[in-house]
C-alpha cells in the first residue's frame, strides 16, 4: 500500500473517531481483528463529512472532482501528496464515500492500524492543559527603579492575564480571524479539515492545517508544532479531549496568552505593549484587528517591514468582524482608516549582570519561595547600580586580558565570528555603494591611549554592507565590553584596518594575531584616538578568571556582581559558587582577636622563626616563614599587618591571643565562624595565613563588618517581586548581626590598621585615597590567587584574579604577580567607578560613641611604637576598666630581651606587593634614607626618637591601569622587551618554605 495513502487514511481514521465518537476514541486497534471496525469508522466518518458539507449547501463530490482535474500536476508537486497515486485516492473515495466496492482497492487495514497505533503512542494528557501555567517574562529592575533586563525562557516572553481581563472585542477579532465555528465546534471542524485538504490538492506547497483555535493550543503547549501526518493525528485526538475537559474560555484563555504575535512577543498582553505602547484592555478597533490578523503569519504581515501587507490583513479581519456582528459598519471604516499606530520598536537588550540576574533566579527560589524567574510575569527589584555594574564588567576584562598580555600568557585563538558570506549575501540582494567618509573631529588633537574616543560623526550615504551584516550579528561573547569591529584589510601598505558598528574605520594594531586574521572576521578592540583617527588595540580573550563585589555595609545591598570574564564562557558564579584560599586577607582575623584580647597597635611583636607544637600532640609542627626566609626583630602590631608579615602572624598565635597556641587558633576560629566566613573551621596553624578557602561574597561580608564595628550585614539582591497588583515578596530591614567574639574597640583599631596597608603597606598604592579606604592585600600559595578586599564609609569591594582549578590542576598567576599587582589596581577603578555612580565619598569614619569611650588618642613613632611628645603617627589605644591607657608595648617582647638583642642593623624583609619595578624590595615605602633606619632600636635606649617618616608621595596612576615589569613592554609582547623583575618570593605564602621565583 503507497506509503502516502496509509498516512491519508490513518489520518481520516483519527477525524472519524473524533468527530462521530469524540467520547470513545480508540488509540489501539489488533491489526489481525480490527479491519472490518477501521472500515466502519472510516466510511461513518465520510458519511459525517458529508451530512456537514450538506447544511452549507456545498456538493462535496464537485469540490475533489475540481480538485483533481489534473492529477499529474497535483501528484508531481505537491509536497504533502508526493509520491500519492491520485487514481488510488479516487478509488478509495468512491469506496468509504460512495458505498462502491472496487476490485482493485488499494485499501489494507493492517498497514493503516499499525501506522495509527504508533502515531497515538504515549499521547499527551489533555488534563495537563487544564492546570498548565504559562511561563511569562519577568522585568527586572535596577536598584533606582529603572528598567535593567528581562528574563524569559525560549519561547516565553508573555505576559499571561486571565481570560476575563481581555475585553470582548480582542477575543471576537482572533476568533473571526482564525476559527469562526470556535464556539460550535467540539475541538475539530471537519469543515474546515476538508477545505484545507482540498486546498493542497489544488495549491501544491507548504500544506494548510485547517486548525481550530482548541487545535492551535494543543500543537503549541502539547504535542508540537511538526509537520507531519503523526502530528497532526496526535493534535485531532487531545483537541478532541481537551474540549470534553475545559471550557471554552479556558481553552481560549490559553490561546491568546500563548500564541506567538511578532516583535518577540507571546500573548496578547505582551504583544499589546510591544506594538502600541499599552495594556490589552486599552486597545482601540484597529488595534485589536491588527492583533487579531497576526496569528496567520507574523513575519509576513509584520507591519514594521510590510506595512501594506499588515494593512490588508487588518482589513480582512474587520471585515469578518462585522459579519460577525462584533462591530458596526461605522466602526469598521473609522478603523479602516485609522494608522497603524504603532509605538517606537524597542527592546530591553541586557548586555552587563547575567552572574547577578543567575543569584537573583536562586534568591528568588530561597526567598520569596518562586520555582523560577520566567515561571510567570514578574516585576523585580534589585539592589543593582546598574552603571556600577557595566563599569566593573568592562574594568574587570581589562584587566584580566592587560595581565595576560603584560606576561606574555595571552593567546589568539581566532575571531568571534567572519561575516563574509553576510556581507557577500547583502551585497548581492542591494549593492551598495560606498559611503561618503564622515569628516573627521576638528581639532585633531593628538591621541593617547585610553583617551576617550570623540563622538563619532554620523557618515552620510548608505551603510557599506560590513557594516550592515555586522548590526546584525549575533556573537557569542555577548556580555564583552569591548567594541566589536570588522577586519577589512589584514595588511599591505595601508596595514590593518577595522570597520566599526558606527561606521569609522581604525587602523588595528592586531598584536599577537598577526598574521592570523582574515577579510571580515569579527574582533574586539580597544579603541584610541590617534593623529586625526581612531586607532584600535585588539583585545584577546584571556584564560585567565576574576571576580568583583561591590556590597553596601550596612545594608548588605549588592551594588555589582561580577562572577567572571564572561558569562557565555562560565556560567559560574565566583563570588557566590567557588571556594578560593585567600592568603592574607584573612589575616586580620588573628589581630583582630589580638586586639580583643588586650594589645594595642603599638605593641611589639617578634617578627623571628617560630615553631608551634602540633595540636594536641598529633602531627608535625608548624614553623612558617617570611618571604625572605628571616625577619627583622620586634615590630608593631601595626607594621606586622600593614606589611603583611607571616611570622608576626603566627607569633601572635603564642600568648598574643591566649596562653597557648591552640587556645589562640581556637579564638581565631571562634571568630571565622561567628563572623560566618566558614561553616567548619579548619584548625591547623596555616588557617590563620588563609589556608582555607572562602567565598568571596563570605569575605566581603566580614570585611563591612569591620567597617561596621562588627555589625555583619547579610548579602542580598532582591528587594521585592510583584505580579500584576500582587506582592509576593517584599525584603525585611532586619537589624545587623553583632560578632560578639570582639568588642566595638577592636573592630575600630583594626580598621585602622587596615587603612594603614592602603598608606603605608603593601597596598600602598592606594596611598591617594587611604583617606577613604582601607584593606588587605591577599596572595595564596604559589601565587595562584591574587585578592584585594577594602571598604570605604559605604561600601566594601573584593577583587580577585585567578585561574580556575576545577580540573584538580593549580595554576599559578607567575613571579610577583600578587594581590597588590593584580587585585588592588582593579579595586581602585571599580572604587572610582562607585564615586561616579552616585555612592557617597566621604573620609573614614572614627569610632563609635561606644568605641570613643574606650579610646585614647596619642602620638607614637611608627617604627618603634614608642609614644612621642608630638608630631607623630596619631594611634587609637584602648584604656582600661579604670580609664588609664592600657600600656601593652612590651607584653609579648620583654625591654629585657629588646636590649639584648641591639643588632647593628636591621632588615626589613617585607617587600611592598604594590611596589614598582627597580625598588629596594628591603625598603619600605614609608622609610626617610637616614642613618636611623639602620639603628631602628634607637628610641628604645634612651636616644633621640629618629625624626617621623614622611609618607613618600605616590605617583597619580595613568588612566590605564599600570602592570609592573611592563613598563615599556607593549602589552601584545612585539614591542621591547620589559624590565626583567627581581627575584622574589611570595610574601603571604603560608606553608614552610617559600618557592622562588
Amino acid at each position: 500500500m503507497n506509503a502516502i495513502l496509509i498516512k491519508l487514511f490513518a489520518t481520516a481514521l483519527t477525524l472519524s473517531q473524533v468527530t462521530t465518537r469524540p467520547d470513545a476514541i480508540r488509540t489501539q486497534f489488533d491489526p489481525d481483528r480490527d479491519g472490518p471496525a477501521v472500515v466502519q469508522l472510516l466510511r461513518d466518518g465520510c458519511a459525517h463529512m458529508r451530512k456537514a458539507f450538506d447544511i452549507e449547501d456545498i456538493n462535496l463530490d464537485d469540490l475533489i472532482s475540481t480538485a483533481m482535474e489534473d492529477p499529474k500536476a497535483v501528484a508531481g508537486e505537491s509536497k504533502l501528496l508526493h509520491g500519492l497515486d491520485i487514481g488510488e485516492l479516487n478509488t478509495s473515495y468512491k469506496q468509504f464515500c460512495k458505498g462502491e466496492n472496487p476490485a482493485n482497492s488499494p485499501f489494507e487495514a493492517r498497514a493503516v492500524i499499525e501506522f495509527y497505533n504508533k502515531a497515538v503512542t504515549d499521547l499527551p494528557d489533555a488534563n495537563a492543559l487544564k492546570t498548565l501555567r504559562l511561563p511569562g517574562a519577568t522585568t527586572i529592575l535596577d536598584g533606582r527603579g529603572g528598567r535593567f533586563s528581562e528574563t524569559f525562557e525560549p519561547n516565553g516572553r508573555r505576559v499571561a492575564v486571565p481570560i476575563g481581563e481581555i475585553p470582548p472585542l480582542v477575543q471576537k477579532a482572533f476568533i473571526a480571524a482564525e476559527d469562526k465555528r470556535f464556539l460550535a465546534h467540539h475541538g475539530i471542524d471537519e469543515r474546515g479539515v476538508i477545505r484545507a485538504f482540498i486546498g493542497n490538492l489544488a495549491s501544491p506547497g507548504r500544506p494548510q492545517g485547517g486548525s481550530t483555535i482548541t487545535q492551535q493550543v494543543v500543537k503549541n503547549l502539547s504535542v508540537g508544532d511538526d509537520v507531519t501526518y503523526e502530528r497532526k493525528i496526535r493534535e485531532m485526538i487531545v483537541a478532541a479531549r481537551a474540549e470534553r475537559v475545559m471550557t471554552k474560555p479556558e481553552i481560549l484563555g490559553l490561546y491568546l496568552n500563548g500564541i506567538y504575535l511578532g516583535r518577540g512577543a507571546y500573548g496578547v498582553e505582551m504583544a499589546a505593549r510591544s506594538y502600541f505602547g499599552k495594556s490589552v484592555r486599552d486597545l482601540t478597533v484597529a488595534e485589536a484587528a491588527l492583533l487579531g490578523g497576526m496569528p496567520k503569519g507574523p513575519n509576513f504581515y509584520n507591519p514594521d517591514r510590510y506595512p501594506d501587507r499588515a494593512r490588508e490583513r487588518r482589513a480582512y479581519v474587520l471585515t469578518r468582524m462585522k459579519e460577525e456582528g462584533t462591530i458596526t459598519e461605522a466602526e469598521m471604516n473609522a478603523a479602516l482608516a485609522a494608522p497603524l499606530g504603532l509605538a517606537p520598536l524597542e527592546r530591553l537588550r541586557q548586555d552587563a549582570g547575567f552572574h547577578f540576574v543567575d543569584h537573583l533566579t536562586r534568591e528568588a527560589r530561597t526567598l520569596a519561595g518562586l520555582e523560577s524567574l520566567t515561571a510567570g510575569a514578574y516585576t523585580v527589584r534589585s539592589t543593582l547600580n546598574a552603571g556600577l555594574q557595566a563599569a566593573t564588567e568592562g574594568i574587570l576584562q581589562e584587566s584580566l586580558s592587560r595581565y595576560e598580555a603584560s606576561t606574555g600568557r595571552a593567546r589568539f585563538e581566532g575571531p568571534e565570528a567572519n561575516l563574509a558570506d553576510a556581507v557577500r549575501r547583502i551585497e548581492a540582494a542591494a549593492p551598495a555603494p560606498e559611503p561618503v567618509p564622515a569628516p573627521s573631529p576638528e581639532p585633531a588633537p593628538r591621541g593617547k591611549k585610553g583617551q576617550k574616543p570623540p563622538k563619532a560623526a554620523k557618515p552620510a550615504g548608505p551603510k557599506p554592507a560590513w557594516q550592515r551584516a555586522l548590526e546584525t550579528a549575533r556573537l557569542p561573547l555577548y556580555d564583552v565590553h569591548w567594541p566589536a569591529a570588522v577586519v577589512l584589510s589584514t595588511g599591505g601598505q595601508g596595514g590593518a584596518r577595522v570597520g566599526l558598528a558606527d561606521g569609522r574605520v581604525a587602523s588595528l594594531n592586531p598584536g599577537s594575531a598577526r598574521g592570523r586574521l582574515a577579510p571580515f572576521d569579527v574582533v574586539r578592540v580597544k579603541l584610541w584616538e590617534g593623529k586625526g583617527a581612531p586607532r584600535a588595540d585588539l583585545r584577546i580573550r584571556p584564560q585567565v578568571q576574576g571576580a568583583v563585589l561591590v556590597m553596601e555595609n550596612r545594608t548588605g545591598r549588592i551594588l555589582a556582581m561580577t562572577g567572571g570574564f564572561s558569562y557565555p564562557l562560565s556560567q559560574l558564579n565566583r563570588v557566590t559558587q567557588s571556594v578560593r584560599q585567600p592568603g592574607s586577607t584573612l589575616k586580620p582575623l588573628t589581630y583582630l582577636a589580638a586586639l580583643n584580647a588586650g594589645l594595642q597597635p603599638n605593641t611589639l611583636v617578634m617578627d623571628a622563626r617560630v615553631t608551634l607544637p602540633p595540636i594536641g600532640g598529633v602531627g608535625d609542627s608548624w614553623s612558617p616563614k617570611n618571604y625572605e626566609g628571616g625577619g627583622s626583630g620586634p615590630t608593631t602590631l601595626r607594621r606586622g599587618l600593614e606589611h603583611s608579615k607571616n611570622l608576626v602572624t603566627a607569633q601572635l598565635l603564642r600568648g598574643g591571643i591566649a596562653e597557648k597556641a591552640p587556645a589562640s587558633l581556637q579564638k581565631v576560629c571562634d571568630i571565622a565562624l561567628e563572623a560566618q566566613l566558614y561553616a567548619e573551621c579548619e584548625r591547623y596553624y596555616p588557617f590563620v595565613l588563609g589556608a582555607q578557602p572562602v567565598r568571596m561574597i563570605d569575605l566581603a561580608t566580614f570585611y563591612a563588618a569591620v567597617a561596621n564595628e562588627g555589625e555583619r550585614p547579610s548579602p542580598y539582591g532582591l528587594e521585592s517581586v510583584v505580579q500584576g497588583d500582587k506582592v509576593l515578596y517584599q525584603h525585611a530591614d532586619r537589624p545587623m548581626a553583632r560578632i560578639g567574639s570582639a568588642d566595638r574597640v577592636a573592630f575600630y583599631q583594626l580598621k585602622s590598621l587596615l587603612q594603614g596597608v592602603t598608606q603605608r603597606g603593601t597596598a600602598a598604592a592606594l596611598a591617594r585615597f587611604s583617606p577613604y579606604v582601607a584593606g588587605k592585600t591577599g596572595t595564596s600559595e604559589d601565587e595562584n590567587d591574587a585578592w584585594f578586599a577594602g571598604f570605604t564609609n559605604e561600601i566594601t569591594i573584593v577583587a580577585w584574579v585567578g585561574y580556575d582549578n576545577a580540573d584538580g590542576k593549580r595554576r599559578t598567576l607567575g613571579r610577583g604577580q600578587t594581590g597588590g599587582h593584580l587585585s588592588v589596581p582593579i579595586f581602585s577603578q571599580v572604587l572610582q567607578a562607585a564615586w561616579a555612580n552616585g555612592v557617597a565619598k566621604s573620609p573614614l569614619a572614627g569610632p563609635s560613641p561606644e568605641a570613643k569611650r574606650l579610646i585614647a588618642d596619642e602620638p607614637i613613632d611608627l617604627r618603634s611604637g614608642s609614644r612621642v611628645a608630638g608630631g607623630g603617627f596619631m594611634e587609637h589605644f584602648r584604656l582600661s576598666v579604670d580609664g588609664r591607657l592600657a600600656e601593652t608595648r612590651f607584653r609579648l617582647v620583654p625591654q629585657e630581651q629588646i636590649y639584648a638583642m641591639r643588632p647593628d642593623s636591621e632588615q626589613d624583609g617585607d617587600a611592598l606587593e604594590g611596589g614598582l619595578p627597580g625598588e629596594n624590595p628591603g625598603r619600605m615605602p614609608d622609610e626617610a634614607p637616614d642613618s636611623d633606619r639602620y639603628d631602628p632600636f634607637g628610641s628604645l635606649f634612651g636616644r633621640p626618637e629618629p625624626r617621623p617618616y614622611a609618607r613618600r608621595a605616590q605617583p597619580v596612576p595613568p588612566p590605564e591601569p599600570y602592570w609592573p615589569g611592563a613598563r615599556s613592554r607593549s602589552p601584545f609582547g612585539d614591542d621591547d622587551e620589559g624590565i626583567r623583575r627581581p627575584r622574589r618570593r611570595d610574601p603571604d605564602y603560608p606553608f614552610g618554605d617559600d618557592p622562588t621565583y
